[in-house]
């Protein structure tokens, strides 16, 4: 849980929100094919068929906040011929963007890891 202070009060933003926002809008990028387990105990959690339906659309976000800025690691699979690094670019804007004015807390970095290449 993240909590942010305001005028108004508290607000808390669950960790589960931070990935089901950062899923949906890498997933929606050009160029994008699937995402990756990013960690050994993502591709565990994939693994297991009790545990793999509790966090589908998940897999290959990972974040952590730091001094109240969020650094954020993507692991994704690209489709073959786009150009790399524009997709790459494309994502860390949409993610920034996005995870921003959602929850009006900064993000420092956007990692993007291509774990492999589609046709």
């Amino acid at each position: 849980m993240i909590t942010k202070r305001t005028h108004l009060g508290n607000i808390t933003v669950s960790k589960q929100f931070f990935t089901e926002l950062i899923g949906r809008t890498i997933v929606n990028c050009f160029g994008v094919v699937e995402m990756n387990s990013g960690s050994a105990k993502q591709s565990l959690i994939e693994s297991l068929p009790f545990l793999s339906g509790k966090t589908k659309g998940h897999k290959g976000v990972s974040f952590k906040i730091i001094r109240d800025k969020l650094y954020i690691e993507l692991h994704i699979t690209v489709l073959y011929g786009v150009n790399v690094s524009s997709v790459v670019k494309s994502i860390q804007h949409k993610i920034k963007y996005s995870v921003e004015e959602e929850t009006d807390i900064p993000v420092e970095v956007v990692n993007v890891f291509i774990d492999g290449i589609k046709s």
